[in-house]
């Protein structure tokens, strides 16, 4: 990574887990960006939705737009008072002959902030598969402390393996 960037927390994950969080995140740098390389233990698809929830707010304080494309097929589309950021797909066990990891990577801008919004951007890679986009908002002025994963598939879970980064970037 560049000098800027500083990594505060990361993890691999042992066995199987519903969930990560990074909590107790500094207020010291300017923006956060956050690295994973993961795969969801959901077997009835090739894929599954990668969500993101800030500071534990399950309130209806999110929003979203997506782009997509997959090589033949590109769209889009937006929803707006979520209880998370839909921030993409993440490969899946089930339905894919693609036996690796996404990579997914979440920029969150100006995170300490505390007059403005949260802005948060994400772009997902699957090899042979499909690229992503996503612009998320938090609708809060309250600084970034906290930052839960989550999979949309209720059963699914994040497998073994996958590794979670946190850097902070430093200002100038």
């Amino acid at each position: 990574m560049p000098a800027t960037y500083e990594s505060i927390a990361s993890t691999t994950l042992g066995s199987a887990a519903a969930t990560v969080t990074f909590s107790s995140i500094s207020a010291s740098f300017t923006d956060l960006v956050l690295v994973v390389m993961g795969r969801s233990s959901r077997t009835s698809a090739s894929s599954d939705q990668f969500l993101v929830n800030v500071n534990s707010d399950t309130g209806s304080n999110y929003s979203q737009t997506f782009l997509f494309g997959n090589g033949s097929t590109a769209g889009s589309s937006r929803a707006s008072n979520g209880t998370y950021i839909y921030a993409g797909d993440i490969d899946a066990t089930g339905g894919s002959s693609y036996a690796g990891f996404s990579t997914i990577i979440l920029n969150f801008q100006n995170y300490s902030n505390t007059t403005t919004n949260k802005t948060v951007l994400s772009r997902t890679s699957s090899p042979n598969t499909f690229v992503e986009a996503v612009v998320g908002l938090w609708r809060s002025t309250a600084a970034i402390n906290s930052i839960t994963l989550d999979l949309v598939t209720a059963s699914a879970e994040f497998v073994s393996n996958s590794t979670f980064t946190l850097y902070g970037i430093k200002s100038f």
